[in-house]
């Protein structure tokens, strides 16, 4: 990413070109820096666009409990009610491929703001459809929109802030789109226990609309490249001097071929580097799980123990206790990595960024045990709740542990790293739940759930062995950064 502190002059130094970059480098120092803002803006931004990426997220879950009302209205089978959720987990997994390198040629704010009204504007048929074919379609288009969000937004905070203040802000960031699921169910439990289903997605509306005013108001562009280019734009204008330009107006991108690389790319990874390939499984895995538990809870809570609808949603509050209690170890994990770089002369080794991993690929199968053999009638319901916190704080540290590693050991192609790992974890997230309901029923509480656990045990060593063998394998890598 170009900016003001590591891009000080064009790649070619020929006189002609030398002279271009006394005029590039003057319109650098001329733009207002974004990491200059003060923190109260700067964290007013983040604020902004991590609570949009939460109100995506949680839109995904919101459909659960609305399942019975459109099965029941719409004359569908359950199975293809599930879908609701299914095809918009799918769009959130398509959509990166479109967004991200449509940002780094219009900017953030434009795809923010565009990607933000058609989610408004295309939930409500979802609101109001006629049918079940309506109601599908457009689930996977606002899905599709909503993306943006959770691919882009993670960039606008490094805009924001430097290496050294960015932890904080990353983190609040980054638990908001895993939060967001277990919001969904919450929120949506209290509606269809009192509403009819369609208010599920009707107070979804005011949420958007109100996150949207809050995006064009207060949230400005960000990405370096795209505020030199609209300088030396201005300039060129309020002048007629054609000498003013930008360097990224010289290495101006085709759009086709962005979107043909970033389609592409993400899939040449999942196929030719094992390494890359397996954590983004051990992802998928974990997040269809998370998808799952929206059929599972309500049939463990539900049959077993009796809940109501809005009891049921509140049955989703221990992962989100445990999410929370695991953002809580930040300052922990900061010192640490601060620890490991004045080890390495100053330089944080990929590998270490799997250690958060490890405790999270351990607590994630211990809670799902402890919730399959605590789903009895005889047992109080909130033994498995409480089970559900290790499952919680586990998958934030599995999550954050692999897209900092992903990040950092695939730098030269960070966004295609993480959107292969986007890409997967979406497919199996919409999975999940259209065959939970035969497993749970087959299987019963008890079979289904240790079944889980036992699949997320089985890819626990998964960071142990990266931690201490990654290093190597990279070498191997032909996408990895050596």
């Amino acid at each position: 990413m170009l900016s003001s502190k590591n891009s000080k002059s064009p790649e070619k130094t020929d006189g002609v070109d030398q002279h271009h970059s006394h005029h590039f480098q003057a319109i650098l120092e001329e733009i207002d820096d974004p990491q200059n803002l003060s923190t109260i803006r700067k964290w007013i931004i983040v604020v902004t666009i991590s609570t949009a990426a939460l109100c995506v997220a949680t839109a995904s879950s919101m459909a659960g409990f609305a399942e019975d009302g459109v099965s029941r209205e719409l004359h569908v089978g359950h199975t293809v009610a599930i879908l609701s959720i299914s095809l918009y987990i799918l769009g959130l997994g398509l959509g990166p491929l479109i967004f991200g390198p449509l940002s780094e040629i219009y900017g953030r704010n434009l795809i923010y703001r565009v990607s933000y009204s058609l989610f408004f504007a295309l939930n409500w048929p979802v609101a109001f459809a006629p049918d079940i074919a309506v109601h599908l379609i457009f689930r996977f288009i606002t899905g599709f929109c909503g993306s943006a969000f959770l691919s882009v937004a993670g960039g606008s905070v490094s805009d924001l802030f430097d290496d050294k203040t960015v932890a904080s802000p990353m983190a609040f960031f980054t638990i908001c789109p895993f939060i967001g699921p277990v919001v969904g169910p919450l929120l949506s439990g209290f509606i269809n226990q009192n509403l009819d289903w369609r208010w599920t997605y009707r107070i979804l509306l005011i949420w958007i609309f109100f996150e949207l005013v809050a995006l064009i108001l207060l949230v400005p562009e960000t990405y370096v490249p795209v505020l030199v280019k609209r300088k030396a734009e201005r300039l060129r204008r309020e002048t007629g001097d054609p000498k003013h330009w930008a360097l990224p107006e010289r290495h101006q991108k085709s759009i086709g071929r962005a979107i043909a690389i970033s389609c592409y790319q993400p899939f040449a990874l999942l196929i030719f580097d094992h390494m890359a390939f397996l954590l983004d499984l051990w992802n998928a895995v974990i997040l269809g799980i998370l998808y799952l538990t929206f059929q599972a809870y309500p049939f463990i809570f539900g049959k077993v123990h009796g809940f109501n609808e809005q009891m049921s949603g509140m049955s989703f509050l221990g992962i989100g206790v445990g999410m929370i209690m695991a953002i809580l170890t930040q300052p922990f994990w900061n010192r640490f990595y601060e620890q490991i770089a004045e080890e390495n002369e100053g330089n944080v080794p990929p590998e270490s960024r799997l250690v958060m991993g490890e405790i999270g690929g351990v607590l994630i199968p211990i809670g799902l045990f402890w919730l399959a053999f605590t789903t009895y009638p005889g047992i109080p319901w909130i033994v498995p709740i409480l089970s559900s916190v290790p499952f919680g704080a586990g998958t934030y540290f599995v999550f954050t542990s692999t897209f900092t590693y992903l990040v950092t050991a695939y730098r030269p192609i960070a966004a295609s790293a993480m959107a292969s790992n986007s890409a997967m974890r979406s497919t199996f997230a919409a999975v999940f739940p259209l065959f939970s309901a035969a497993m749970y029923d087959r299987l019963g509480t008890v079979g289904a759930t240790a079944l889980l656990a036992g699949l997320t045990a089985i890819l626990a060593p998964l960071p142990f062995i990266f931690r201490r063998m990654g290093a190597r394998i990279r070498q191997r890598s032909r996408f990895a950064h050596r």
